[in-house]
């Protein structure tokens, strides 16, 4: 036992196991020092995320609603015969907006709001605005319905219709803003029929 103590190599196998005991010891600490800075970090960089992606998606909904504004408008005009009915600007600049402007823009801001779902919103709010969003979508697909027929040479709608169509977006804007700064959790349940008369 004691020669086995005085083998050199024995030594030195023995205070390098006890150097990496103590390594190890020394890195588990370190590890346990930092986890909490990892844990701010990770947080502020999850908010930081979610504000590019809040703003993308807010930038993208004004395009698409300033688009679903307009293009009723362009309609109208066409339909009074103005400067902007002429088949060279009308055609052009209708088909830009609804194609290449307000269809993309619908998209980014469906797919973003579908992003930013997934970091925890819930409450009644979130369902309502779903809901007004679908409508805008409807207003969407029907507006390319109506470019559709105008180009096949059938117009079904008035002026009348071209203003309601393009004043509805302005109050499911207003909606969206109001839903999403109240965060209504719940809704109000409906008020109590009145008592029947004997």
């Amino acid at each position: 036992m004691a020669r086995t103590l005085a083998n050199p190599s024995f030594r030195a196998r023995g205070a390098g196991e006890a150097a990496m005991r103590h390594g190890s010891t020394m890195l588990s600490l370190r590890l346990a020092a930092a986890s909490p800075r990892l844990h701010v970090y990770s947080k502020v960089s999850r908010t930081g995320m979610y504000f590019w992606l809040k703003l993308l998606h807010i930038t993208a909904m004004s395009v698409w609603f300033t688009g679903l504004f307009f293009l009723p408008r362009l309609l109208a005009a066409r339909h009074r015969r103005e400067l902007d009915a002429e088949s060279s600007f009308f055609i052009p600049a209708a088909g830009t907006l609804y194609f290449r402007v307000m269809s993309p823009a619908g998209l980014l801001t469906i797919g973003l709001g579908m992003v930013l779902i997934a970091y925890g919103p819930t409450g009644a709010w979130l369902v309502i605005k779903l809901l007004v969003v679908l409508m805008a979508v409807a207003i969407h697909l029907y507006l390319g319905v109506v470019m559709y027929e105008l180009e096949q040479g059938r117009e079904r709608h008035g002026v009348g219709f071209y203003r309601l169509a393009g004043a509805i977006p302005l109050v499911l804007l207003l909606a969206i803003a109001a839903l999403t700064g109240a965060k209504p959790g719940t809704v109000p349940p409906l008020p109590a029929p009145p008592p029947h008369s004997t």
